[in-house]
């Protein structure tokens, strides 16, 4: 059936073909499958990458860093030198524009959006809890994880669509041209969850530049994805600190990254980038919070990629376990739903994610459906604010956790479920 043929289909049509396609949804009831495709984790596989890495030190290692502090002992808040180099080298930024955290760069976002509640931030003229209503612009789909701060703190959220460009910058700049309260912007600006997007050069230097009403806005840039290519064609990304610099705009941007899916997500380290004003004004909050994350981690990272094994080389292991399971969820969706008029999906160069858009009404039906036998998917309406998708058409597929058998029979019951989903409400029109 071809995208005219199936819409234009006779009802009786219709039906004969949702009465095939719940033949197969009931043979797969009977399987009793029990597989989760519901968040973007690192499969067994990639995590034994990184065991070499706990043989790095060892009871008679040299557990001092380059500037002969004791990574066993209190001390060196923003982190030991090495470590703020290779985090420099890697964000393309100074060593004193870093802080390394703990395992977490969620945990640094979190923390930095407090921050701004509590105290503001350098330009503020009184902590953003004290300014009246609070309002972020949440480029859409996006990461639940970032609108789930947002609920946390009370702050009003606005979706503006994302492209292949990046967010629909005449609209980003609009709301901010005209509304003070737009405090902040979410970010995922490479390889976005889950759309897969990478911010053009054009979208990075319109948001460093734009005008702004209120005079401590901030993009939150959630560089999550930076060496998470799938092929040796990688997607550039404009350095965000120096445009900004560049714009007279230096403490616009905060950069957020982590080892988090590099190594193991339990275990890894994080990063918060920024201009120097930024970050003297975080240590400065941060010394009354702790005297300072987890060194020896720190140590153990750097000296696994410095001395060990190459970060690109140890990324590229990585991409060859997870790109066949990106090239089997994009065949299989081309074979089953392609040409039918029911679905589209990104085809990204790297990330964890592939962006599935259905009939409109059939997102919800549709992860009800596969959840009934056995496969778990991402909540319709995950990737909007307040999980509420206008158009309950997106669907978040997950493809690096599961094993390549588990992640074909997990596509066979998603392809049947999107198609009697939105058959159904073909039917409901008609």
């Amino acid at each position: 059936m071809t995208l005219t043929q199936l819409q234009d289909q006779s009802e009786e049509a219709l039906k004969d073909r949702l009465a095939a396609l719940k033949a197969d949804y009931e043979q797969y009831r009977t399987k009793k499958l029990k597989l989760d495709m519901s968040r973007g984790k690192p499969s067994p596989e990639q995590l034994e990458l990184s065991m070499p890495m706990l043989d790095v030190l060892s009871s008679k290692s040299d557990m001092k860093a380059e500037n002969g502090v004791d990574t066993r002992n209190y001390g060196q808040l923003d982190g030991i030198p090495e470590a703020k180099r290779f985090f420099a080298d890697l964000l393309e930024v100074e060593t004193d524009e870093v802080i390394v955290g703990g395992n977490s760069s969620l945990n640094l976002m979190h923390d930095t959006i407090m921050r701004g509640m509590v105290f503001g931030f350098p330009e503020s003229s009184a902590p953003w809890s004290k300014q009246g209503k609070i309002k972020f612009i949440c480029p859409v789909p996006g990461y639940d994880r970032h609108f789930a701060i947002c609920e946390l703190f009370g702050i009003e959220m606005i979706q503006v669509a994302i492209n292949e460009e990046g967010p629909d910058m005449e609209e980003v700049e609009r709301l901010v041209r005209e509304d003070d309260s737009i405090k902040g912007m979410w970010c995922v600006p490479k390889y976005s969850n889950p759309s897969g997007a990478t911010y053009s050069d054009e979208t990075v230097e319109r948001l460093v530049s734009m005008e702004t009403k209120a005079n401590d806005f901030r993009l939150f840039w959630d560089d999550a994805y930076t060496v998470h290519h799938l092929t040796d064609e990688h997607d550039p990304l404009k350095n965000v600190l120096a445009a900004a610099k560049e714009a007279g705009q230096p403490n616009r941007p905060i950069i957020f990254a982590s080892t988090s899916k590099v190594t193991f997500p339990g275990s890894g380290v994080s990063v918060i980038a920024a201009s120097r004003d930024n970050i003297n004004h975080f240590l400065k909050l941060m010394s009354s919070q702790t005297i300072g994350f987890d060194k020896i981690n720190q140590l153990q990272h750097v000296r696994f990629f410095t001395e060990v094994e190459p970060l690109d080389a140890h990324m590229k292991k990585h991409a060859k376990l997870i790109k066949p399971k990106f090239e089997l969820v994009l065949s299989t969706l081309e074979e089953k739903l392609g040409g039918k008029g029911i679905a589209t999906w990104s085809k990204p160069n790297g990330g964890y994610f592939i962006s599935l858009d259905i009939v409109d009404g059939a997102a919800r039906k549709t992860v009800t459906l596969a959840k009934e036998v056995g496969v778990t998917l991402t909540g319709a309406g995950a990737a909007f604010p307040y999980g509420i998708d206008p158009r309950d058409r997106n669907i978040r597929i997950a493809p690096t956790f599961p094993s390549v058998d588990e992640l074909k029979e997990a596509l066979n019951v998603l392809c049947t479920c999107v198609e009697i989903a939105s058959i159904e409400q073909l039917l409901a029109t008609k």
